[in-house]
């Protein structure tokens, strides 16, 4: 039975939101809330991140937009050997001083990892997750859902170690070179 809505978490709600309803307990040991499934964390100084225009000294004044991560959420399904996680990140892109409506590109990247003395990254993936930010608008949500993370089923006692990170990773994500108009010869 599902909790009226005001009951909900809001985990509750953002899984419910990103991935649907929960599917009703049918006794089988390998339902979701049956498997340890590792968290998902917000890498430290990874959860908002400050887009200024290109070739522009990034400032509070010169930032076009400000991005957050708001919002996580995951799934695990185990399959022989395998984990195969769901893991949904939602936030927001607002606009700053500087400014514009326009096309965002939110460099994002979700990784696992093995946490220990010497951690050790088990799967990363980075994405562009596109947002359009339309005249008049201030603020607007984006999500992205990871459907299939996938890796190798490490013993319990490792898979007690391992945590998903999310973050802005502006480093892996090459501004996109503006185009000059190309010079003409002199003749």
């Amino acid at each position: 039975m599902i909790a009226p809505a005001g009951a909900q978490d809001i985990t509750d709600k953002m899984k419910s939101w990103l991935f649907g309803p929960p599917a009703a307990d049918d006794g089988n040991p390998n339902t979701a809330k049956e498997i340890d499934c590792p968290g998902v964390e917000v890498r430290n100084g990874a959860a908002t991140l400050s887009i200024a225009a290109p070739g522009v000294e990034a400032g509070p004044m010169t930032t076009r937009y400000q991005v957050t991560i708001a919002d996580t959420a995951r799934e695990c399904a185990p399959l022989g050997g395998v984990m195969t996680m769901k893991v949904g990140v939602q936030g927001r892109v607002l606009l700053g001083p500087a400014g514009a409506p326009g096309n965002v590109d939110v460099p994002l990247r979700i990784a696992v990892v093995q946490e220990g003395v010497n951690p050790k990254t088990i799967v990363s993936k980075f994405y562009r997750v596109p947002v359009q930010v339309q005249p008049g608008q201030t603020s607007v949500p984006y999500a992205q859902v990871e459907q299939d993370l996938t890796f190798p089923m490490p013993p319990p006692a490792v898979l007690d170690a391992y945590v998903v990170y999310v973050g802005f990773d502006p480093n892996s994500a090459p501004a996109k070179p503006e185009r000059k108009p190309a010079r003409q010869k002199k003749h």
